[in-house]
């Protein structure tokens, strides 16, 4: 028991002199902080020491849970205005500095109109920033080498930072070779391969994070979540959100877990979550019963459902069951108006932080 408590107490030592550690790097990265509060990932880096934890010794009764209040919705939509004021200060002063504004370029193939929504609000949100946006507009059946082309050009554009392939792109073109053809100093969408093998490994920071996970990350830190040693549950594994938000959160010091199509027992695992972040695109997949209660949910599913009572014939859910989940859960986003306005302020803040990293502008 001595021992026990005395490690503890180390832990907490070092725990304390992180905290202390990293505010004080926090403070150097001084032009980051002035929009984003999540540090560099190099700063969050601890070795691991492990210690006996009681909460491994099975012989010890299950905590009894007597959570019983409504969930705090976490306005996405209001942290991502005031993310982009900020953004729009420091574009303002740069123009102001240098005579220079970041510049974003983005490719959209097809007439999706769930793609043409998403473009136009992200083109929008550049304007009111004030950061410069061009849009490349391909028919379903253009060719290959043709968006190869206007990639290639966007790449030696000097005035423009971060490049933008909207997605999904028609079968019929190569994905992969699309996306690896972008410069990785413009990948703003931060799914370049070095930028992903950066995020995964300790002791490297990417150039830029995925867009959707960076602002989940973002969202549970302005919402006062901890993150570090908590059980976490991701849900859905593709390579723009899944994936992204899985690492992150082990870069931040979550135990995560990740449930896909082919995992067994998906709502047994889900239940000892801590965070659960859901981004299967199945509408209301996640069911009350796969929610601890008291946990933090973050839905980033966007599913249209067919609603006659709606003025466009449809509304928008996400993976989560809200009405079950609300009254369970200690916080939870909502759809729309949660992860959606944050993913579009971080596609903002990547394209600052690559403008200033091209002008090398503090």
């Amino acid at each position: 028991m001595i021992k026990m408590i005395m490690a503890r107490s180390r832990m907490r030592r070092i725990g304390m002199a992180w905290q202390k550690g990293l505010i004080k790097k926090m403070r150097l990265h001084s032009y980051s902080s002035k929009v984003i509060m999540s540090p560099p990932l190099v700063y969050l880096d601890l070795s691991d020491v492990w210690t006996h934890n009681s909460s491994h010794d099975h012989s010890l009764p299950p905590p009894v849970c007597s959570y019983q209040r409504s969930a705090t919705v976490i306005d996405g939509k209001s942290i991502a205005e005031g993310i982009r004021s900020s953004i729009a200060g420091e574009v303002k002063r740069m123009k102001d500095s240098i005579g220079k504004v970041p510049g974003l370029a983005v490719i959209l193939v097809g007439q999706r109109r769930d793609s043409q929504t998403y473009v136009h609000n992200k083109i929008k949100a550049c304007e009111e920033a004030g950061i410069k946006s061009v849009v490349s507009l391909f028919p379903d059946d253009c060719t290959e080498d043709e968006v190869l082309d206007a990639l290639s050009n966007f790449n030696e554009d000097i005035s423009i930072h971060g490049i933008l392939v909207q997605l999904p792109l028609p079968q019929h073109l190569d994905e992969g070779k699309i996306l690896d053809a972008v410069c990785l100093e413009k990948d703003v969408d931060g799914i370049h391969p070095v930028n992903m093998g950066n995020l995964a490994m300790r002791g490297r920071e990417p150039l830029s994070i995925s867009c959707t996970a960076k602002g989940c990350i973002e969202l549970l830190i302005r919402s006062g979540v901890k993150i570090m040693g908590k059980n976490a549950v991701v849900i859905g594994r593709s390579n723009i959100v899944g994936l992204p938000t899985s690492l992150l959160l082990q870069r931040h010091h979550a135990t995560v877990s990740i449930i896909h199509a082919f995992t067994e027992n998906p709502e047994r695992i889900t239940n000892k979550a801590d965070i659960v972040v859901t981004a299967a695109g199945v509408p209301n997949l996640v069911r009350g019963s796969w929610l601890k209660p008291g946990a933090v949910v973050l839905d980033v599913g966007t599913c249209p459902v067919e609603d006659a009572s709606c003025e466009f014939g449809y509304r928008l859910v996400g993976d989560v069951c809200y009405e079950e989940a609300v009254g369970l859960v200690s916080a939870i986003t909502p759809v729309p108006g949660g992860v959606g306005p944050m993913t579009i302020a971080m596609l903002l803040s990547n394209t600052l932080d690559s403008a200033r990293r091209a002008y090398d502008f503090t």
